[in-house]
């Protein structure tokens, strides 16, 4: 049963994903976390990604964040985020900004081996209103919009040291985004997208990862449906 479950499956994705536009692009990131006095830490990312193959910098990120740790695993966190996005209109293409107000509870815990997170994050969009004048893309004002994503993601270590502090893993995650209240000002519905990711990464020492992989990000955007396939290079600093 679990066989045809699946295969039944696999191909309805089939189905969905072959009136989708396809794209492929590149993402690299960087994870730090420093902390601080207490029970605190100072959360920073920041990430760059590619447009369709690879042609231009789509996408800028940096987002920073207050933690605060109520128990061994459980972390609150509150922060800001700024995004530059490339946009085309009527065939002008230029940067429009995006900023956001976000707060997250992230919860991790191991089962044998595994090391799962669960993370549930809202973040208030403030999202810029782009037109065309003169020839080049402006930006002027923003839309406000709501989301909320749920992230959960594997480690499998390849060796039986525990704790694990040195080696190779494997990673395994999705994250599902949904748009909450009005939805006029993103594409109109409660679903946005869902990032799958497999990667395979080495852990130098017990405060740094490195790990490289695939992610397929499936957009449901105003006007139809993007897959998107990314080949991303992350770095995980924890000091």
């Amino acid at each position: 049963m679990r066989k045809i479950t699946t295969a039944l499956l696999s191909f309805l994705l089939i189905g969905i994903t072959s009136f989708a536009q396809t794209q492929f692009s590149g993402w690299l990131a960087s994870f730090n976390t420093f902390s601080s006095k207490g029970k605190t830490s100072i959360h920073l990312d920041v990430q760059l990604r590619s447009s369709d193959e690879w042609k231009e910098v789509q996408t800028f990120l940096a987002r920073t964040g207050l933690n605060l740790k109520l128990r061994k695993n459980i972390t609150a966190t509150i922060g800001y985020a700024y995004i530059s996005n490339r946009r085309t209109i009527t065939g002008i293409a230029g940067y429009a900004p995006e900023h956001r107000i976000w707060q997250q509870l992230l919860l991790s815990h191991n089962w044998k081996r595994v090391g799962i997170a669960h993370r549930f994050r809202l973040e208030q969009r403030f999202i810029s209103r782009s037109f065309v004048q003169n020839g080049n893309l402006e930006n002027s004002g923003n839309v406000f919009a709501n989301r909320f994503r749920y992230f959960i993601r594997g480690l499998i270590p390849f060796n039986d040291a525990m704790p694990f502090s040195k080696g190779l893993f494997a990673a395994l995650q999705n994250e599902l985004f949904l748009n909450l209240g009005d939805k006029s000002p993103v594409n109109g519905k409660t679903f946005d997208q869902n990032r799958a990711y497999i990667a395979v990464g080495y852990r130098l020492k017990s405060s740094f990862d490195i790990e490289a992989g695939y992610l397929n990000q499936y957009i449901e955007g105003r006007n139809g449906i993007t897959n998107n396939h990314v080949i991303q290079l992350a770095t995980y600093l924890r000091l």
